[in-house]
């Protein structure tokens, strides 16, 4: 493996794109915003296009390519393995640039709705796999190869539909859960972020209209992106958004291109207003020198900023750190240092997921105790947070 000779520099936090629902043939693009600011098109700067046919022939594929006049699109076979891209090993050393410059896109095959009972009910089939930010801990690339540049699916309506369908085959939700006491809760960005695939077309957009019409569920998604865009979308409660935070200086380290952790803090009360359900991921949660210190001045922070309103409602998931032997090895190539605080033998162990998938995480015994002292930090310093589940 071919290792560049220094660590690349961190890019500016940036944005992504999106997509729609069920679609007119030609659907207009929605334009203007924050979708065509400066800010937005630094995030994604697209310059190659990999695309099945079948996305090209689609109005949400071809909504996506009018906005992108003169870019080369290269048909492939599929999304999912594009040897250039993903079994190319020299792809590690521009590794963000990818994320910048290529976008990929699809159609998902796979409309499953899966259990889940932790942050949600149910995972829906996502709008999107892979994202233009470059988080060193995330799980989605594990399985990818060399790089991970957002995938798009362009059949929405067909998402949309098989979503429907199976919220009403559950019919109301009889008995409260940890995921929500009222209504039946459907992950919607498991693979992706849907702030930032707005960015690019109308998908997060119609997976949020469709909700509304669903009295009976709830999306959610967890991000690190502020869009602002979003915030005229009119959830009417059907949404939930999770704003995903750290310590600052974890933060700089690991969320490469994402908004400043401040940013997402002070975006919650706007969502709030706008109609969204406002909570919050404190995720992952590294491990090492300092780091109930920075944990606690992080909720000072959260009880300092956040309004009354925000707080009455809000709730929280903590999330573990969890690692992978083939990502540690392909961030050794593009962020060593984040390898530092992340890959921590003598704290971890392996864990078998549930894709078969062989990761590490910080042993039962350590796990325990951070997550107890984690859950003393929240009481002394925002007791009007509540847990919802710590995993």
């Amino acid at each position: 493996m071919n290792r560049p000779p220094e660590l690349p520099e961190e890019p500016e936090q940036q944005a992504l794109f999106g997509w729609e629902d069920t679609v007119p043939a030609d659907p207009p693009d929605r334009g203007g915003g924050f979708r065509g600011s400066p800010r937005a098109r630094r995030m994604l700067n697209v310059r190659e296009v990999y695309a099945e046919p079948a996305a090209l022939a689609s109005p949400r594929g071809r909504q996506i390519l009018a906005r992108l006049p003169g870019v080369p699109v290269t048909e492939v076979a599929g999304h999912w393995r594009i040897p250039s891209l993903h079994g190319n090993d020299g792809n590690i050393a521009r590794w963000t640039r990818i994320k910048t410059e290529t976008l990929v896109l699809g159609v998902r095959q796979s409309l499953i709705t899966r259990p889940n009972g932790r942050s949600a009910d149910w995972i829906a089939p996502g709008a999107s796999n892979g994202c233009a930010m470059a988080c060193a801990y995330c799980y989605v690339p594990r399985r990818k190869g060399y790089a991970n540049p957002i995938t798009l699916f362009t059949n929405i309506e067909a998402i949309i539909a098989h979503v429907r369908r199976h919220v009403r085959s559950q019919g109301p939700k009889s008995e409260p859960n940890q995921c929500d006491p009222h209504a039946w809760v459907y992950d919607i960005g498991e693979n992706g972020d849907c702030s930032v695939d707005d960015l690019i077309c109308d998908n997060t957009a119609d997976l949020i209209a469709a909700f509304r019409e669903l009295p009976t569920a709830k999306a959610s998604f967890a991000t690190k992106f502020v869009n602002p865009d979003l915030l005229a979308l009119d959830p009417q409660g059907r949404t939930r958004v999770r704003f995903s935070v750290m310590p600052a200086d974890d933060s700089r380290l690991l969320d490469l291109r994402t908004s400043p952790v401040a940013e997402r803090i002070a975006a919650a009360a706007d969502f709030l207003d706008a109609g969204y359900e406002v909570h919050f991921n404190l995720s992952p949660v590294v491990l090492r020198p300092g780091w109930q210190r920075d944990w606690a001045e992080l909720l000072d922070q959260l009880d300092d900023v956040l309004p009354g309103r925000v707080k009455a409602q809000a709730a929280a998931e903590i999330i573990m750190l969890t690692h992978n032997q083939q990502l540690h090895e392909v961030n050794l190539g593009w962020h060593p240092r984040a390898e530092e605080v992340l890959w921590q033998p003598a704290a971890q162990e392996t864990k078998r997921s549930e894709n078969g998938a062989l990761n590490v995480r910080y042993a039962r015994d350590i796990k325990r105790d951070a997550l107890a002292r984690l859950r003393e930090l929240i009481a002394e310093h925002a007791p009007w947070l509540r847990v919802r589940y710590a995993f």
